[in-house]
C-alpha cells in the first residue's frame, strides 16, 4: 500500500493552514516548509502533528521534497483543501497497487471567487519523487494520464 506525503509551503499562513491540515487525513505525513512565518503558522502546524523544515534562503522550493519521508508527494498550498469526494479518491487509490509505471496524477481544482466557484483544468498535484524532479513549490505540467475523483478546493479568504 503506497504512503503519501503531503508537501506545502507556507509563509504567514497561520489563518488558513488549519482547514488544509484538518484535510490531509488520507497523508502519511506532512512536511511543511515554513519560509521565517512571523505569525502562529509554526504552532498549528504542530499542533497538527506536522513535520516542520525552515526554509533555507536560495534553495528551490521543488528541493525540499527530499525531506519527505514517502516517494509519493501530494503537493498543494496553504489555502487549499480536500473534498470528501477527493479525500476518499485517495483513501481508495492507497488501497490499491499503483501501476509501476505511474508517474503521477492530476487533480481537479476548484477556485472559490467572490462567493461562487468556478473549476480550473487539473493540475499535476500527487506524484512520485522518484520519477518526477521539480524546482518551484507545484510541480507544473508533467505528462499524466489520469485524473483522481474530486477537488482541491482553493479558497482566497481564510
Amino acid at each position: 500500500m503506497p504512503k503519501i506525503s503531503a508537501l506545502l509551503h507556507t509563509h504567514n499562513d497561520g489563518l488558513r493552514l488549519g482547514r488544509a491540515l484538518q484535510s490531509l487525513r488520507p497523508c502519511d505525513e506532512v512536511l511543511i516548509i515554513d519560509d521565517c512565518s512571523e505569525d502562529d503558522t509554526v504552532k498549528i502546524a504542530r499542533d497538527h502533528g506536522a513535520t516542520i523544515r525552515s526554509a533555507i534562503p536560495g534553495v528551490t522550493p521543488g528541493t525540499y521534497v527530499m525531506d519527505a519521508a514517502h516517494e509519493w508527494i501530494l503537493c498543494l498550498h496553504p489555502n487549499e483543501s480536500l473534498s470528501d469526494d477527493l479525500e476518499a479518491a485517495l483513501l481508495e487509490w492507497k488501497g490499491q497497487q499503483p501501476d509501476e509505471c505511474a508517474k503521477c496524477y492530476k487533480i481537479l481544482v476548484r477556485e472559490e471567487n467572490g462567493g461562487e466557484w468556478q473549476e480550473r483544468p487539473p493540475e499535476v498535484r500527487l506524484l512520485n519523487r522518484k520519477l518526477i524532479n521539480w524546482i518551484d513549490e507545484l510541480p507544473g505540467s508533467q505528462i499524466c494520464e489520469t485524473t483522481l475523483g474530486g477537488h482541491l478546493l482553493s479558497f482566497h479568504q481564510p
